[in-house]
């Protein structure tokens, strides 16, 4: 069925996207670090700045960044499966402060768990921290060649491999805070085409154009197709059974690469504490508009569009198959728009792919490079060698993710399966790593117990499940939702278990004064903000002999720290409380079905929230650089106006020379 759904668009546009926008924005991140390395003290060619952003990002960048790492090719294709699959419920479920304190200077996550644990600790997580990588970095490459080569007839190799050339370049040129600028350019970008479809499917469209009308094709296709465990088959109603199902095992595998995911860290490592607390409240608040709004939209529309001659896959429902690869969204953006739906979600993918991938790249070749060759192989490199490094492990790692992501789909693994089961795969190190950096009492024991402990259980469970009640073990069969519901759980709870158990019986006592002796400075220096030299303001040498910001390296007062963690506890327990259980939880057990007025409420809060996403994703960030960047500019033209001035004297006082010349000789 997948081979009769015809491509969109030319095979050009696929390569023309996929090859020369990504070389676009490798042109543009050489200009920025060039800009960068000229006009302001941090240089790309230090590895502190290299590696974090010299730890001075601002909160509004630091969300925009939050945002787009956690901005996958699942996060808009599975979320807009889930809605196809399931309805409204799909969207709603798709939804670092501590380290800062116990570890302001460190680069990695990992190198908490090697001064605290020691070698045998450290390796068993770097283990969980590259597995957990490789896994999204596999689901980056296998939903967006997915929908390249579905829109455009692209050999999927050929997009698996090329997806990130032009990533690998601007982030071996600039660094963590290459990421950060590309980030922004990309998130505003998606944000902008998901407010694009929004406004056509909900205002202008001619199939659908308002929520009463959307409304009318939900119910219609609800009595045609009805949903199964969903209160009256209905694709209008939270209470849906595998929905919720899809909401536990999302819990699982988003815990696991919160805590495992060192792009997720690298983020809080790029700023102060307390920056880091407001950064991640937004940045969790405005990505959940990206999933929320994208699969309200398309999600929907796929569904209410199924039975329209423009739907791809017309006269005939979408295959098993090319649900799973998450080719929802596509066919209902073609279905809406035709080729311009079609190029608006290529685009879309193609910024949510590389900037996640961006951010992949450069967690892995944080862990390389300072939690293998540093404490492994050279413990005394210099910063140059480090660099080096860094630049080698980002080109390796863009080669195995790739690399990885053909051998997926050689054997018929797409990007639904890969969600469903990552979870089960990382989540047993999901406490013990946490624990490594909130809790003083877990021991090293606890620690490694967990995290092998919930592997070991994940994996029989999900095994286990898929035999008992399917009968067999295929791809189709551990794919599916009760075998990973079971091997999520059982993987993330038994982590928890083993290591509070054990680290119980015998509990440790650690001073965290040892971690926050990680690549700590000797000393701090100020420079005034005025100097027109320097566009950023506070810098410390390290021990590395590179500038870090004493944003970073200037301690805080404790009791600050300490308020700010408090709040971050507050903030974080309130808002999961009212997504994860006062919203669904109700609806969810009183099986209430949407009514007209409810879902045009429901479909304006998605418009507001993807608004507020986008002022504090897109305008924050200009409104707290604006005086960096006018110290940039100022500088750039203070320098050319001094270049002319010297032009100037030299051609004056060339002309006067030339007449003397020519008397002498005369």
């Amino acid at each position: 069925m997948s081979s009769a759904v015809a491509p969109v668009l030319p095979q050009g546009a696929g390569y023309g996207v996929v090859v020369g926008i990504g070389l676009f924005f490798a042109l543009l991140m050489a200009f920025v670090s060039y800009l960068q390395n000229r006009y302001t003290q941090y240089s790309t060619k230090a590895s502190e700045e290299f590696n974090t952003a010299s730890r001075s990002v601002k909160p509004g960048l630091i969300a925009n960044g939050v945002v787009s790492a956690w901005t996958w090719a699942a996060t808009l294709l599975q979320s807009s499966t889930v809605a196809y699959q399931y309805g409204i419920s799909g969207p709603f479920w798709c939804e670092s402060i501590p380290m800062e304190h116990n570890a302001p200077y460190c680069h990695t996550f990992l190198e908490i768990v090697y001064h605290r644990y020691g070698k045998t600790t450290h390796m068993v997580f770097i283990f969980f921290a590259l597995m957990t990588n490789t896994l999204v970095a596999s689901q980056l490459l296998l939903g967006g060649s997915a929908v390249v080569t579905a829109l455009t007839g692209m050999n999927v190799y050929a997009a698996v491999f090329l997806i990130p050339l032009g990533v690998c370049i601007y982030v071996v040129l600039g660094g963590l805070r290459a990421t950060f600028l590309c980030d922004y350019s990309h998130t505003i970008i998606v944000m902008l085409i998901i407010l694009y479809f929004m406004f056509d499917v909900y205002t202008t469209n001619d199939s659908i154009g308002s929520p009463s009308r959307m409304y009318d094709l939900l119910q219609a296709a609800s009595l045609e197709r009805p949903v199964d465990g969903n209160t009256n088959g209905s694709y209008l109603t939270l209470k849906s059974n595998y929905g919720l199902i899809f909401g536990v095992i999302q819990l699982c595998s988003g815990l696991g690469t919160v805590f495992l995911d060192q792009g997720y860290w690298q983020r809080a490592i790029a700023s102060r504490p307390t920056t880091a607390v407001r950064a991640y409240i937004m940045g969790g608040l405005s990505w959940f508009a990206i999933p929320f709004g994208f699969a309200t939209t398309l999600g929907l529309a796929a569904v209410a569009l199924t039975d329209h001659p423009s739907f791809p896959t017309y006269p005939n429902n979408m295959t098993s198959s090319q649900i799973s690869a998450g080719l929802a969204a596509p066919f209902g953006a073609t279905a809406l728009a035709g080729k311009n739906g079609a190029t608006a979600l290529l685009l879309t993918l193609f910024m949510a792919v590389t900037s996640s991938a961006s951010s992949q790249l450069i967690a892995v070749s944080s862990l390389l490079t300072f939690d293998v060759y540093k404490t492994y192989i050279r413990p005394k490199a210099h910063p140059q060698e480090l660099i080096f490094v860094s630049h080698l492990m980002i080109c390796a790692f863009g080669v195995v993710m790739a690399c990885v992501a053909c051998l997926w789909n050689g054997i018929g693994i797409d990007l639904g399966w890969l969600f469903l089961v990552m979870g089960l795969l990382i989540g047993g190190a999901v406490f013990p790593a946490a624990f490594a950096i909130l809790w003083k009492g877990q021991t090293r024991v606890g620690a490694i117990s967990g995290a092998i402990g919930g592997l070991v259980a994940g994996l029989v469970a999900w095994l286990v499940e898929a035999k008992v009640y399917y009968g067999e073990l295929t791809v189709k069969t551990t794919g599916a939702e009760y075998p990973t519901l079971a091997g999520n759980m059982a993987s993330v709870l038994t982590g928890l278990i083993l290591t509070v158990t054990i680290s119980y019986l015998k509990p440790d006592d650690f001073n965290w004064e040892k971690t926050r002796a990680i690549n700590a400075p000797d000393t701090a220096r100020i420079v005034p903000t005025e100097d027109p030299k320097a566009p950023t303001i506070e810098t410390a040498p390290s021990d590395e002999g590179n500038n870090i910001t004493a944003d970073a390296t200037v301690s805080e007062d404790p009791k600050s720290l300490q308020k700010t963690f408090v709040m971050a506890v507050i903030v974080s327990t309130v808002l999961s409380t009212i997504m994860d259980i006062i919203i669904p939880i109700p609806m969810f057990l009183t099986h209430y079905v949407f009514s007209r007025p409810f879902f045009t409420a429901w479909v304006v809060i998605s418009f507001l929230w993807v608004f507020v996403a986008f002022f504090l994703c897109g305008v924050l960030p200009i409104v707290e650089t604006r005086k960096f960047w006018a110290a940039v500019l100022k500088r750039i033209f203070s320098e050319k106006v001094i270049l002319n001035a010297e032009q100037g004297q030299g051609q004056a006082s060339d002309e006067d020379a030339e007449p003397v010349m020519v008397v002498s000789k005369a």
